[in-house]
């Protein structure tokens, strides 16, 4: 029965990522414009050099054409061909893409682990002062613009000098010994990965602290607390596996706003992920970049949501006798 689901949700991944392939490369193949309208504006280079441009790079072809043959580059790992930087995506985007796998696990990790302790002490103390505090704060968390937080933290590390902002690695830094190069990425990751893991923190608390008051309202933990159980392991020995089910759900949907909340993050603090690279793409209209880092990115999303309903599956008994 375990093989059966899993195989289900590979087939419904799989099916999720062609049709955003297809819906992805038909919009921005579809759209006004391609690469070679600066050239147009240019009198020294002649309609003939553009249209032959045009042909050489195939964007004169059928949609379905350029369809079937950008699938064939991704067969072949190339994942289309970039007119900008005159080179297959693939090599492009595969280095940019592990930086930014690297900030998303990173602040994914970081907003769960500020959630889960702050959303349980909220769920234990509910009605309380302190609990409409919390309520405050995370609705005030919640009411900041992205662009206005990684603004602030920008103006904090040039301020300040605390943090390392911009780039990766520290100049000179390619010579230093594996500890202290993995030192230098972590003090250039900091910043990035708290203003992302902010965003999401809020979010997460609220959910946390409603499963949690759902499952502490049920007669069961009523009738732990009535034998003289101590609240802290009623909490954490009964109600979290009881609340754990939707929070798992949680954490696929909450890789995916990651995701989409890393590219504002990557381009003001100027790590170098995806979203540079994206921006870049789009103004430059360098279309099979763009195709390349959004079916990228929906590889991550699906794949965060896989790895939630396994965890489902491995935990909840119920998954698997349906």
């Amino acid at each position: 029965m375990a093989m059966k689901y899993i195989r289900r949700r590979l087939v419904h991944a799989a099916l999720l990522l062609i049709a955003i392939s297809i819906l992805s490369f038909a919009l921005l193949q579809l759209a006004p414009g391609d690469y070679f309208d600066a050239m147009r504006m240019n009198p020294l280079i002649s309609a003939k050099t553009i249209n032959g441009l045009r042909t050489e790079y195939g964007l004169d072809r059928p949609l379905a054409v350029r369809y079937e043959h950008w699938l064939v580059s991704v067969l072949r790992g190339e994942l289309g061909f970039s007119i900008a930087y005159n080179s297959p995506v693939g090599p492009l985007i595969w280095v940019r893409a592990r930086n930014t796998l690297l900030l998303t696990c990173g602040a994914t990790a970081l907003a769960w682990l500020l959630a889960i302790p702050v959303g349980t002490w909220s769920a234990k103390k509910r009605g309380t002062l302190a609990d409409r505090a919390c309520g405050v704060a995370m609705s005030t968390f919640l009411t900041i613009p992205d662009l206005l937080l990684y603004l602030c933290l920008l103006l904090l590390a040039v301020r300040t000098g605390w943090f390392t902002a911009g780039g990766m690695i520290s100049p000179g830094a390619s010579s230093l010994g594996f500890w202290s190069k993995a030192k230098d990425v972590a003090l250039h990751l900091l910043l990035p990965c708290v203003g992302l893991a902010l965003t999401i923190t809020p979010m997460l608390v609220r959910h946390i602290r409603s499963a949690l008051i759902d499952v502490l309202e049920s007669p069961f933990i009523r009738a732990a607390r009535a034998h003289g159980i101590s609240g802290t392991r009623v909490v954490f020995r009964y109600a979290w596996p009881v609340a754990a089910n939707p929070l798992i759900s949680l954490l696929g949907f909450s890789i995916g706003t990651m995701l989409s909340a890393s590219v504002l993050v990557e381009v003001i603090l100027s790590w170098p992920g995806l979203g540079p690279l994206l921006v870049e793409a789009i103004f430059a209209r360098d279309v099979y970049v763009v195709i390349g880092v959004v079916m990228l990115s929906s590889v991550f999303l699906v794949a965060g949501n896989l790895f939630a309903d396994l965890l489902l599956l491995a935990i909840d008994p119920r998954i698997r006798v349906e």
